[in-house]
């Protein structure tokens, strides 16, 4: 076995800092409606979400095995600068969505960065493609829609085995059950996401020689990402928290439960076959799921279809990235310290501009994670033309104002 080169050091330290976004970008899975309905205080929530995710990194290395021997031929000549390529777009894609506030996925980042830097590197025939496909395309657009029903589904029994019972009264109880489906979800994380930084360290140090192919994770990996997704986690990736707290739907106690509980089933079923899929979509589909199980409820989808969206370009996008910097980086050593500057240029002037709009725990109070009214779409138009009008405090806000009538009928009679 060969010592840890410098350039092996280079694309360990950069995966953990992917890791490290990945935590600050993924804590609103776990959190964002605990916080929203006030179950838990937004530090509160994300020390112990943190501390779930460390303790789920080590239950399990299935989704590790996947990234460092299932989408990547390992034996294509896969060299650590294309490894270091891919992790810079996961790394920029990342913090461009934790910018605009967009819960996209970050294994999907992690995804598109390591296809496309191997494409341009390495050709396709270095992709699996059959495993891409099963492992990740599938489960893309699978997880979502099981989750969404799921909670859908739980969240219709929650109210009917409620009725008749006043809503405050069994809040608290439902509160309750947020904080331990929360930490559920927190653990559930840990075991899928944080391995992912497992598998590509350990995809590193095969393509370095360190250690041999298809071999698990070393204690030390395995420590050093549980720990690097727990100090992300702690840190709060609060403009992401509020937009799933609130700007999705509004999500009630008994909503929050059974988001929460659906999304933690699908992500440890998917982690114990190794199917490594974005916990960032199975939460914003049972979120949603729950919205509409809601009788009444809403889901903005404004904000929905600008997620959909995200969640589509990812896997291009941070390839697109991946893939230049892999092109820089096959130049030589140089080409390996020109993606290094690009890089921590790029990460750099997105930081700058969340200074200017910063989000803080302090804006995720009752008043601050309040959204504005979303415009009614088409969709929302025709359903307000065929509805019977609604009444009491909701008819006041949507009836037109005595004013407002008096001004047509003096406008036609001029």
């Amino acid at each position: 076995m060969e010592h840890i080169t410098l350039l092996i050091g280079i694309v360990i330290v950069t995966a953990l800092v992917f890791d490290f976004t990945n935590g600050f970008h993924d804590t609103a899975n776990a959190m964002a409606t605990t916080i929203s309905t006030g179950a838990l205080k937004p530090k509160t929530a994300v020390a112990m979400s943190a501390a779930l995710n460390l303790v789920g990194a080590f239950l399990s290395v299935e989704v590790a095995k996947t990234i460092s021997g299932g989408i990547i031929d390992e034996s294509a000549g896969i060299r650590p600068e294309v490894i270091f390529a891919g992790l810079v777009g996961a790394i920029v894609w990342n913090l461009l969505t934790w910018l605009a506030g967009l819960p996209s996925s970050s294994s999907h980042a992690l995804f598109g960065g390591l296809i496309g830097a191997t494409v341009v590197s390495a050709g396709f025939h270095a992709v699996n493609a059959d495993k891409v496909v099963m492992k990740v395309l599938i489960p893309a657009v699978a997880a979502p829609i099981v989750a969404g029903l799921a909670a859908w589904c739980a969240t219709r029994l929650t109210y009917r085995l409620a009725r008749g019972r006043d809503e405050r009264d069994t809040a608290k109880g439902y509160r309750a059950g947020q904080i331990a489906s929360a930490a559920l979800v927190s653990l559930a994380h840990g075991t899928n996401d944080a391995q992912k930084t497992m598998g590509v360290i350990t995809l590193a140090l095969v393509a370095g020689g360190v250690v041999a192919p298809h071999a698990d994770p070393p204690l030390w990996v395995i420590v050093s990402a549980g720990l690097a997704i727990a100090l992300g986690t702690y840190l709060g990736g609060w403009r992401i928290i509020q937009t799933l707290g609130k700007g999705l739907t509004d999500i009630k106690p008994a909503q929050g439960f059974a988001a929460q509980t659906g999304a933690a089933t699908v992500i440890l079923a998917s982690s114990h076959i190794g199917f490594a899929l974005s916990t960032t979509q199975v939460c914003s589909g049972s979120i949603m799921g729950a919205g509409l199980g809601r009788k009444g409820g809403v889901v903005r989808w404004s904000t929905a279809g600008r997620m959909v969206l995200a969640w589509g370009l990812t896997l291009p996008a941070a390839g697109l990235v991946a893939g230049g910097a892999a092109f820089l980086a096959d130049q030589g050593d140089w080409g390996v310290a020109a993606v290094a500057v690009l890089g921590l240029a790029v990460s750099g002037a997105i930081w700058m501009a969340s200074r200017r709009k910063p989000v803080t725990h302090g804006d995720l109070d009752e008043r601050g994670t309040e959204p504005a009214a979303e415009p009614a779409g088409v969709v929302t138009a025709a359903l307000q033309a065929v509805a019977p009008p609604p009444a009491g405090p909701l008819a006041a806000a949507v009836s037109p104002s005595p004013e407002a009538g008096r001004a047509p009928a003096a406008a036609a009679a001029s």
